[in-house]
């Protein structure tokens, strides 16, 4: 990976040598660069906005100002890109959604391997989002709980009453709608690529489009925005 293509990283933990653990993993892997360290989400916020790094790893239980709400403010600000990684070792629901409520793209126990971690970044740092299976499977669960729409039989997203249909869903396509569909279900754009016999990179494509006009920023998002709506049971 040549140096324009480093991953360029904020790590935000109030401990020290939490942060200095994460750094020397990060900066022994090919192509990873720590560009910045916080001990609060206040400092986040600042750091993160000044260095504009490709990815935030952020603690949720912090002084000052807690990583949740850091991470609700950079998700709302629209001069900040970075995807947020949070990083905790409590493994509770609460924290879990509260965390995506907030804009998170991923997150992960402190508890994960090297490997674990350097495989996250580099996949937000791709544009994609990341929740280990389990933690995918408590999102749906809740969601499903809570009930929803129905798939239709051809394939396409529909409310279970038209009225209560979203309207974002007029604006797609009728390619991006069964891609999204798709998405919703938890297929990566290898296996969309397969079962619609089309290239990866058109499928790339269409996701960002589906993404972009549903308003949400990535797959997970557009997970939980498919049960949100009631397109998905």
């Amino acid at each position: 990976m040549s140096e324009t293509q480093r991953v360029r990283i904020v790590l935000v933990d109030d401990q020290p040598l939490i942060r200095r653990g994460f750094a020397a993993i990060l900066e022994t892997a090919p192509g990873f660069e720590v560009v910045g360290e916080a001990a609060n989400g206040e400092e986040a916020i600042s750091l993160v906005r000044e260095t504009q790094p490709d990815v935030v790893c952020m603690d949720v239980q912090m002084p000052v100002l807690d990583g949740i709400t850091a991470t609700r403010e950079l998700h709302a600000d629209p001069d900040v890109t970075a995807p947020v990684l949070i990083l905790t070792t409590f493994d509770h629901d609460e924290f879990l959604f509260e965390a995506l409520a907030a804009g998170a793209s991923g997150f992960l126990l402190k508890t994960a391997e090297a490997e674990e971690l350097i495989a996250a970044i580099a996949t937000l740092a791709r544009g994609e989002a990341l929740l280990a299976p389990e933690v995918t499977g408590r999102v749906l669960s809740r969601f499903v709980t809570n009930g929803g729409g129905a798939i239709t039989g051809t394939g396409a997203l529909a409310g279970s009453d038209e009225q209560l249909r979203p309207k974002e869903l007029d604006l797609l396509t009728e390619r991006e709608n069964e891609i999204l569909l798709l998405v919703a279900r938890g297929y990566s754009n290898a296996q969309i690529a397969e079962e619609l016999f089309i290239g990866p990179a058109t499928v790339k494509t269409h996701v960002s489009n589906a993404l972009m006009k549903i308003g949400v920023k990535d797959r997970v998002h557009a997970v939980i925005w498919a049960y949100e709506n009631g397109i998905m049971s």
